[in-house]
């Protein structure tokens, strides 16, 4: 099952931490699993390499921690789009995702 947590701190999003692996389908053909590591690379590709903001990445197999180091307008909205995404997916796929947001 994939866990993903989002970190607030007071209204503003700090990061997100994916981990596991959902065990919809085949390794390298799980659908599931490449939505949600499609949509996580996405975000931090948009905020380190477009927005030029700072983040710390921590990356490992079913493992994915991002956490940034600006309260910036532009890195906010773009959490807050994976934080909709990744909870659609969650609505969709119930038994192989689960997420929720944790106040730091």
């Amino acid at each position: 099952m994939i866990r993903a947590t989002f970190y607030k701190e007071g209204q503003l999003f700090k990061g997100f931490e994916i981990k596991g692996h959902s065990g919809y389908g085949e390794e390298g053909y799980d659908i599931v699993c490449a939505s949600v590591s499609s949509a996580a690379y996405m975000t931090a590709n948009t905020v380190t390499e477009i927005i030029r903001a700072d983040a710390e990445i921590n990356l490992d197999d079913g493992y994915f921690k991002f956490i940034v180091g600006t309260d910036d307008e532009f890195v906010q909205v773009v959490l807050k789009g994976l934080l909709l995404h990744v909870n659609a997916l969650a609505d969709d796929y119930s038994d192989y995702i689960v997420c929720k947001t944790k106040t730091v």
